[in-house]
């Protein structure tokens, strides 16, 4: 008799259904694992085994056959121990051969018999749950696996011991309750910044519209400051956009505890990110710094001294929202819809823009130039804002902290995106920021006034805007006439709006 159990392999966020098969009969010794089975799985054997030895049961001493289902599936990771250990438990009798019909099953085994966490809980028992099972998985993933629901029975004990005994009846495991992160260090806060009140004000828009920014300045003019107080400015996530960020969190195995947060992510990788650590991808194929930034903010500093190959692959994303990973034998898809923030010295040492400063090198603008043309032409058309941030002086420095911080910028930016949202739902839209409004509305939502309209048009020819620039300057406007609650774009916000581009435009000349 072929004894069944319900698990899942992965593509994406997204959980496939497996069929574990457990064949038992009499023959040569041996314990195969087929299926297409990669390293971490064909080595369950030898952690089912110890961990059946360890919980007083012995392998038989038969031909034990395990096959995954579909078997042209990529089968990865060490989530499938558990299901093929308890396929053999109800092979053997240990536990009531139809104990396991109604539940998707996933965990890893330590050699003592424990169940240890696994990645994936999360949309697994999201899977779990759309085809009417329950869920067993470790006791560390319950409190991930109880978000999927009231109705999603849920198990999670911590041995195979425990998992036994309720099968039988002798004891009875109780439903985890749904893990919220409730404990946090506070965000910083903008009133900690004296002065670069341009920069505020940038910062300020890209939150409201979901807009990317590049700032430009020497070394501590407060770049890395301003960019690390974007989130306390940022609305929390809405309950959609929780799921889905910790489905992503989840996957990639960085959900503490199982526990949930509407903190927006805010992801900072270093300068030497290879293409698979910002994208997505390696051997197992895994989410990237894009896709861990989904619904938050991606902030890359020393923007200049990434692999140039690295920062073109950001270009895709940027536009479509999502990281798509091809292989030989799969094509995986990450969403990646992400706010890219930007920090830069304007030259290799950083002072090329002080006065009197003369680089040893070459002349300012050209080491300027050589250094900002690291920099491709394509991915500074798609920064919305592009500003100078200039160096501090002492004399800022020694003012009092300013009146207004982050709560109250926050809530002027939470007042414009809940406007953005109810416009694009009116609209039918899963856009919910003017950053990413298709093209198509843009004559909608994004109409100039009759002087806005003429300062556009000598704009697009005296600044030879590209397609994507005009497109950008007309969303950047649209969110400057949401922050100030004006229906119609005016000429005072496309000025404003524009001004920014001219920086970008100076920038992608460079490039």
């Amino acid at each position: 008799m072929v004894q069944r159990v319900a698990t899942v392999a992965f593509e994406g966020i997204e959980a496939k259904p497996v069929d574990v098969q457990v064949h038992v009969l009499t023959g040569q010794v041996v314990f195969n694992i087929v299926g297409l089975p990669d390293k971490a799985v064909s080595e369950a054997r030898e952690r089912v085994r110890s961990a059946l030895v360890a919980s007083g049961l012995a392998l038989p001493g038969k031909r034990i056959t395990v096959n995954l289902a579909p078997a042209d599936l990529p089968k990865e990771g060490s989530h499938f121990d558990l299901p093929i250990a308890l396929g053999l438990m109800a092979a053997i009798g240990a536990i009531p051969a139809d104990a396991l019909g109604g539940f998707m099953v996933l965990g890893e085994l330590a050699l003592d018999g424990r169940i240890t966490p696994v990645a994936g809980v999360l949309p697994a028992a999201m899977a779990a749950n759309g085809m009417g099972l329950g869920i067993i998985c470790p006791a560390a993933c319950g409190p991930e696996a109880a978000w999927a629901g009231e109705d999603v029975e849920v198990l999670a004990p911590d041995n195979l011991v425990q998992l036994a005994n309720h099968f039988k009846g002798t004891q009875v495991l109780s439903r985890p309750k749904p893990g919220i992160r409730t404990v946090e260090a506070p965000l910083a806060d903008l009133r900690d910044i004296k002065g670069q009140e341009s920069a505020k004000r940038a910062l300020e828009i890209a939150a409201a519209g979901g807009h990317a920014l590049l700032m430009n300045g020497p070394p501590g003019s407060g770049k890395s400051m301003l960019a690390s107080r974007m989130p306390s400015i940022l609305p929390p996530l809405s309950p959609a956009e929780l799921l889905e960020v910790s489905m992503i969190h989840s996957v990639a195995g960085e959900l503490q505890g199982g526990e949930l947060t509407t903190r927006r992510p805010f992801r900072n990788p270093h300068h030497s990110a290879s293409m698979a650590a910002l994208i997505g991808g390696g051997l197992r194929v895994r989410p990237g710094e894009v896709s861990l930034a989904h619904h938050g903010v991606l902030f890359l500093d020393e923007l200049p001294e990434f692999q140039p190959q690295v920062l073109d692959g950001l270009r895709q994303p940027i536009e479509t929202g999502e990281a798509v990973i091809a292989r030989a034998n799969q094509r995986v898809s990450f969403p990646a819809r992400f706010q890219l923030v930007a920090a830069m010295n304007p030259c290799r040492c950083g002072h090329a823009t002080e006065p009197g400063y003369a680089c040893k090198r070459m002349p300012n603008e050209r080491c300027m130039a050589d250094y900002q043309a690291k920099i491709s032409g394509p991915l500074i058309d798609r920064m919305d804002l592009v500003i100078e941030v200039p160096a501090v002086s002492a004399a800022d420095l020694i003012l009092p902290p300013p009146a207004e911080g982050s709560r109250e910028v926050g809530e002027r930016v939470a007042m414009a995106r809940a406007l953005q949202a109810e416009r694009y739902r009116g609209l039918g839209l899963k856009a919910m920021l003017n950053a990413h409004a298709p093209p198509s509305v843009l004559d909608t939502v994004a109409t100039p006034d009759k002087g806005g309209l003429a300062l556009l048009h000598d704009a697009a020819d005296t600044m030879r805007l590209t397609a994507r620039g005009y497109h950008r300057v007309l969303k950047v406007a649209r969110t400057l006439a949401d922050l100030d609650g004006a229906s119609t774009i005016g000429r005072l916000h496309l000025a404003e709006a524009l001004s920014y581009r001219g920086a970008t435009d100076r920038a992608r000349a460079a490039a």
